[in-house]
């Protein structure tokens, strides 16, 4: 099976660690900004990773010909649809569906966005499908999805999408990390077993959630000032009480200053977290607050403790570090979040 899997931009390198450590027959075979093209005998059922948006079965690739390079992408896009209806090739991942699979949608898209083409083409593509599938055409509630996706790289792919997209539709509480990027932020940390997990800035608790869910860890310390997200965050899944008795996971409403009150010094092997970004206007400047937040990290973790940030203020947080000797940035992961540039801090001390 080749498959093509959307991700956080920027974490490529990080993806590609991912799936030579999860996948012993792997093969990338084109890793992109943002997406990832590898092969394996791997079953969908049976990939089990946290780390994709999205993952689909690759049916056709189409390269961008010299000929056709100064064309649009909804050009190519048609010509991909032309090509493959031409072939008239019974492709098995199209006819191939799960017995709860009942319909479909065809979706072209130039990137990640939704781009039009010749509506007569795409009525016979749809058709096309339709006889090779016994699918239904549902174009507000499908099932699953067909995509012809023109890449800027100068290719454009035919792919069945595997995950749940209506799932992908459900909308995130404003400023909550994805679960996506929460669980990259904790294997970056490099979380292990029996080990203390620190996150002062919680909000909704995507982090937390994703360290006592899928690592081995000993305790997750979590703590925000809002009410609210603490409340939220003691409601996900990972985090939940059983029985009477609380899981891995503690959740406390706290300033950051206030974690000595159920935080020991030198106590935490790791801290990963999103602490604010300066975008709202506070009483305290952002450098300020960012000084104290190193302050405080620099007291909780042990020797060789890490710390993984999640941050756009990047100015901040390296002047911030530069006064706290016991601390030093190790590296620097630079990607979009919601469109907006920001950066993994990987420290040290």
């Amino acid at each position: 099976m080749i498959y093509y899997a959307t991700f956080i931009p920027g974490m490529q390198e990080v993806i590609a660690g991912v799936l030579q450590k999860r996948l012993r027959d792997v093969s990338i075979e084109r890793l992109l900004d943002g997406a990832v093209v590898f092969e394996t005998e791997c079953t969908y059922d049976s990939l089990n990773f946290f780390c994709f948006n999205n993952i689909f079965a690759l049916i056709d690739i189409l390269e961008s010909k010299n000929s056709r390079r100064q064309q649009s992408g909804p050009a190519i896009l048609e010509f991909h649809i032309r090509k493959t209806l031409e072939t008239r090739k019974a492709w098995p991942l199209i006819s191939e569906n799960n017995k709860k699979i009942k319909s479909f949608r065809l979706v072209c898209s130039m990137e990640n966005t939704l781009s039009p083409v010749n509506e007569k083409i795409k009525q016979e593509m749809e058709r096309f499908i339709q006889r090779n599938s016994s699918l239904q055409l549902s174009r507000s509630k499908p099932d699953t999805e067909f995509w012809f996706l023109f890449r800027r790289e100068g290719f454009s792919l035919f792919l069945k999408r595997l995950t749940n997209h209506r799932i992908g539709e459900k909308s995130l509480n404003k400023g909550e990390l994805s679960p996506q990027l929460a669980w990259l932020l904790c294997h970056i940390a490099d979380l292990k077993h029996n080990e203390i997990v620190l996150d002062p800035y919680c909000g909704y608790g995507s982090i937390p959630n994703a360290g006592c869910r899928h690592f081995p860890i000993k305790k997750f310390y979590a703590s925000d000032i809002d009410r609210q997200c603490v409340e939220i965050t003691r409601s996900k899944s990972g985090l939940r009480k059983e029985r009477g008795e609380s899981l891995r996971g503690e959740i406390f409403q706290a300033d950051f200053h206030s974690i000595h009150d159920f935080i020991s010094p030198g106590a935490v092997d790791a801290i990963v977290t999103d602490p604010p970004w300066g975008m709202y206007k506070t009483d305290v400047s952002l450098q300020t607050f960012y000084n104290d937040m190193i302050a405080v990290f620099s007291k909780v973790l042990k020797d060789n403790g890490r710390a993984i940030i999640l941050s756009a203020a990047e100015k901040e947080l390296e002047s911030a570090v530069k006064t706290e000797q016991s601390l030093k940035i190790s590296g620097k992961i630079p990607i979009l979040v919601s469109g907006k540039k920001a950066c993994v801090f990987i420290l040290v001390k």
